[in-house]
């Protein structure tokens, strides 16, 4: 074969026509057509083939031999670099296999093509985020400081965030002076270091039933005992919380207490004073997690907020609202504890991203984005009004009608199970979040969440349909 005659036309709708010649590169090596060592074709000849300049065919080589695909010999030009690449075959899509666990939905969401609908993943749609506000806040990063490109951020993280977000947790009616706030990568490594910090392998920990279910998953790599309490549409079963704290003596309970997920649930004041009260008695330890309070219409009562952070630890991030890709969280605890919780961050992950916390500063101060959650709320309302409608022809009820936020807790129709009707929407491209993976004692079998922003298609529910044929 002569691997030196020029690649085919790649497809420029797709991207950049830089993109569209690493792509024709990329697909001979993926294919074999160019083996380990063979010669590419020359940047002029290249050029010529795929009708672009010879500098366009320059930059996508230097990407390509950035990425360790190919590799320059000067004076000889460039080569594809061995060994031999995995057969790029078609996409295949998430494995089905898999039994439905804690992480089957992610890992379905995660690796989704773009063709695939996704009412059961966690997020908005791409469409639904702040997207001007971030490129606002990224081109305002571009231009700051070397040090704000290039250096580490402080132990605590930036001390102008920490200033915001003080404020924004005493209009929550949390009182937490900037010291007592630590900013971390994510909602999740917060809970994270605070497992580190506080428990040990074989410690309980109470979680809600149903409960958001990477808490499991979490807990699970923690070599934690969890414990599910039944959750009730005003907070966690306050009899049967009790009844846990008194026969497993457990160190922590991780919950929401603002929207909850994937209930849609809201904390009562009178179940929020009764928790406290037993967890006092109890010297339990409560992670309150708070991801979704911009999604609120009016604030919920906060765990935080009546405990004044004694025994309460108050995380949340950004990454519902503002960016998943910029990833940026927080903790909010006791001074001493923070303390402690930062030095174990310097020891795991030396520090967080400054230019994270200060594209986040940018974008939650610059003024677009309360006007983007206005807008965003009014928008879930009347998706959380169609969506429901829309079920409730398929004869899938909600458990709750939420008052805010993305997700509606749904009872699939007598005797059905919703891992077998997640994974027959599965083989039609839907990607469905089937109610077990959220429920520790594994008593949800007939539920599943929908995130209504991601219900609009009516694909969904031409499969939901089928896939709900006894």
């Amino acid at each position: 074969m002569d691997t030196s005659s020029a690649l085919v036309t790649g497809d420029r709708s797709s991207g950049t026509r830089i993109e569209a010649v690493m792509a024709a590169v990329r697909a001979r090596v993926g294919a074999r057509s160019l083996a380990p060592g063979a010669r590419l074709p020359s940047v002029r000849a290249q050029a010529r083939a795929m009708k672009v300049s010879v500098s366009t065919v320059v930059e996508a080589y230097e990407r390509l031999a950035a990425e360790g695909l190919i590799r320059a010999r000067p004076g000889s030009g460039f080569y594809v670099c061995g060994p031999v690449a995995p057969l790029a075959l078609a996409e295949l899509g998430p494995k089905v296999e898999r039994e439905v666990d804690p992480l089957w939905i992610s890992r379905q969401s995660l690796e989704a093509g773009d063709d695939v609908l996704k009412p059961g993943c966690g997020w908005l749609p791409a469409s639904w985020m702040h997207e001007d506000g971030m490129r606002r806040a990224l081109r305002a990063v571009a231009r700051a400081g070397g040090e704000t490109l290039s250096d580490y951020g402080t132990p605590l993280g930036l001390p102008a965030l920490r200033q915001v977000l003080a404020r924004r947790l005493a209009g929550l009616g949390v009182t937490a002076a900037p010291e007592q706030i630590m900013l971390t990568d994510s909602g999740t490594q917060a809970i994270d270091l605070i497992c580190r910090f506080l428990i040990e392998p074989g410690d309980t920990v109470l979680v809600d039933d149903p409960c958001y279910f990477n808490f499991h998953a979490l807990l699970k790599a923690h070599r934690a005992r969890v414990v599910g309490v039944p959750y009730t549409p005003t907070g966690p079963d306050v009899e049967a919380f009790a009844a846990a704290l008194e026969a497993h003596r457990p160190r922590l309970y991780i919950t929401n207490s603002a929207i909850h997920n994937p209930t849609g649930a809201v904390l009562s004041p009178a179940v929020a004073h009764q928790v406290l009260s037993l967890a006092e008695r109890s010297d339990l330890v409560i992670v309150e997690d708070d991801i979704f309070s911009d999604f609120e219409h009016s604030p919920a009562p906060r765990l935080a907020a009546f405990d004044g952070l004694s025994r309460v630890i108050h995380i949340s991030s950004f990454s519902k609202t503002l960016s998943a890709s910029v990833r940026c969280g927080y903790v909010a605890g006791r001074p001493d504890w923070i303390e402690s919780l930062c030095d174990l961050r310097i020891a795991t992950t030396f520090s967080g991203s400054r230019l994270a916390a200060e594209a986040v500063l940018f974008a939650l101060t610059e003024g677009g984005y309360r006007r983007h959650m206005d807008g965003l709320r009014q928008r879930l309302a009347a998706a959380m009004e169609r969506t429901v409608a829309r079920l409730g022809d398929l004869g899938v009820t909600p458990w709750i009608t939420p008052t805010a936020g993305m997700f509606v807790w749904c009872r699939l129709p007598e005797g059905l199970d919703a891992a077998e009707v997640a994974r027959s929407a599965l083989a039609e491209g839907v990607v469905l979040a089937p109610g077990n993976a959220f429920s520790q004692s594994r008593t949800a079998r007939g539920f599943l969440r929908f995130n209504v922003a991601q219900s609009s298609d009516p694909r969904l529910f031409a499969v939901l349909k089928r896939a709900l044929r006894p």
